[in-house]
């Protein structure tokens, strides 16, 4: 099993930082790691993968146009914060894959994230 874990973590690259992330809080980083698979599985033949769906369509609470009533999984979360937090824990290969996931997958957080002047704190 620790085999099979060094060929997932690139032969460690990246480890130390996971270690101090889950060190310092156990529950983000196996929740963040949940959160990851879960947004990944395949989707069924006659329904898409609500957890996918709902990352590619959740909003900012600060932006005040309506759901649309044909997505039962749009939500709203403050995107400074997510943000923030995405800036803080960028030493995490979980936390920069989650970035890659919204910024390809919900055109909210790409848009709010060009439009940020402080980018070089993601970069």
């Amino acid at each position: 099993a620790a085999g099979l874990w060094t060929v997932f973590t690139l032969g460690g690259v990246g480890s130390k930082a996971s270690a101090q992330l889950e060190q310092c809080s156990p529950l983000a980083s196996q929740s963040l790691l949940l959160l990851l698979v879960l947004a990944n599985l395949t989707d069924a033949a006659d329904t898409p993968n609500p957890y996918r769906q709902a990352i590619m369509s959740f909003k900012n609470t600060q932006d005040n146009t309506a759901f649309s009533s044909s997505n039962p999984h749009a939500f709203q979360i403050n995107f400074n914060s997510l943000y923030t937090a995405l800036c803080e824990q960028q030493k995490s290969d979980q936390a920069t894959l989650l970035l890659y996931m919204l910024l390809h997958q919900n055109s909210n957080v790409r848009t709010y994230v060009l439009a940020r002047t402080d980018i070089e704190n993601l970069v």
